[in-house]
């Protein structure tokens, strides 16, 4: 019996079934939580780690960008605007000109003007929240960008 006759046996769903349990999963995307405030940082990813989601930190652009040079698997950044030295509409921007410019991002900020909040918008994120940020909220928005519901 060759292949040919072999998958003739096989209904497509079965052959969808068959693929699925086969093929090698992907290891689970990374989220990149990126804030020049320690406590804010810590306390968002253990808010994401306890629902379930591998997150790493960085305390500004920098190490932002090295973060995302170096680990692939980062699916999701959720940064704040206001750091120093260089703030997160700066770093939005880097990313943007980068080849992680497809990367899905979150900003969260504590205060913004309306301008602020347009320009980071036309750079293609995904949403923007105020601190105190509705964590709620913000999970299912990772949930989505991950989709790992």
């Amino acid at each position: 019996m060759t292949m040919a006759e072999h998958d003739e046996i096989l209904s497509d769903a079965e052959r969808e079934a068959l693929a699925r349990v086969s093929a090698p999963s992907a290891p689970p995307q990374v989220v990149l939580v990126v804030d020049d405030d320690a406590a804010t940082r810590e306390a968002l990813c253990l808010y994401l780690k306890a629902k379930g989601f591998e997150c790493l930190s960085a305390d500004g652009a920098q190490a932002a960008l090295e973060q995302l040079r170096r680990n692939r698997r980062i699916g999701l950044m959720i940064t704040d605007l206001r750091m120093a030295p260089e703030d997160g509409l700066g770093l939005i921007r880097l990313v943007r000109e980068s080849e992680r410019a497809e990367l899905s991002i979150i900003v969260v900020s504590g205060d913004t003007d309306v301008k602020e909040a347009v320009d980071v918008m036309h750079l293609g994120v995904v949403d923007f929240l105020l601190k105190p940020v509705d964590l709620g909220k913000l999970v299912a928005l990772v949930r989505k960008e991950l989709r790992s519901e």
